[in-house]
């Protein structure tokens, strides 16, 4: 599948302002987890898909130039305005990239060019974020400490549920069940789309699935080789345009159904 790329960098003088730590910062303590971010932010990279997102793709991209992280953004063949959008959000940002699949290949799809590709720029740290404003840019932080400490190769962020629409409460727990069922791990919650991994988890992962499916998926490659796995609590931004994304129930079950007729095939 061919893939449009631009590759945008900025350079310029702006980015040693911008980097600087306080005075205060430096003298209170050296080693505290602010100043070792700020060290290896330079090797952390943000992956984002999105599809349809021309209504919130610019906010995410401003929140997350606001921290001086890399950001690379993989558009999955939207047919609205969030391409040109997002590329005239980046353009002339420090270490951004912008990918277009030519045609909606889906998440799975997306999320492997974007890893591909933060691999390539030798990233540490690689961590997926969705596109619907739904994050908190903050617990790019959260995610990453775990991973910078050598506790876990792969951290997922656990939602609130309690604060969830019934609907997609109903399809993620689902989902949670499927696959504990099908992936042999108990994950709180595995559809989350605020991941971090380290160059190592990223490297080993073999991703198949085009759709949804991708997230447990994940999970699955995390039991098959061994990786230490830790959930961190987040922060979820629920918006009437953001509870309309994602997994819910409908979604949940479909993707059983897939699994269910990828295992029998396998038996046959």
């Amino acid at each position: 599948m061919k893939l449009f790329a631009d590759e945008i960098h900025n350079m310029n003088n702006t980015l040693e302002s911008s980097n600087k730590i306080s005075d205060d910062q430096n003298n209170n303590d050296p080693n505290s987890f602010d100043s070792i971010f700020k060290l290896l932010q330079s090797n952390i990279y943000v992956v984002i898909p999105a599809y349809n997102e021309n209504k919130t793709i610019k906010r995410v991209i401003e929140n997350l130039k606001d921290k001086r992280l890399n950001i690379i953004i993989v558009d999955d063949g939207s047919t609205d305005k969030t391409y040109k959008i997002a590329k005239n959000a980046i353009n002339g940002t420090y270490n951004s990239y912008i990918y277009r699949h030519i045609i909606n290949r889906g998440l799975g799809a997306a999320l492997k060019t974007g890893i591909d590709v933060a691999l390539s720029k030798n990233a540490d740290i690689i961590v997926t974020f969705d596109a619907d404003d739904q994050h908190d840019v903050e617990d790019i932080f959260h995610v990453s400490k775990p991973i910078i400490d050598g506790a876990a190769d792969i951290v997922i962020g656990k939602r609130n549920f309690e604060e969830m629409p019934l609907s997609k409460k109903l399809g993620n727990q689902v989902m949670n069940i499927i696959t504990r069922i099908f992936y042999g791990i108990h994950v709180n919650d595995s559809q989350s789309g605020l991941r971090a991994f380290n160059r190592k988890a990223a490297e080993v992962l073999d991703i198949h699935s085009r759709g949804y499916g991708v997230s447990s998926e994940i999970i699955g490659e995390i039991k098959k080789y061994n990786l230490k796995l830790e959930e961190i609590n987040i922060k979820t931004i629920y918006t009437d345009y953001s509870m309309s994304k994602g997994t819910n129930l409908k979604v949940g079950l479909k993707i059983l159904f897939k699994l269910i007729i990828n295992a029998i095939k396998k038996v046959l």
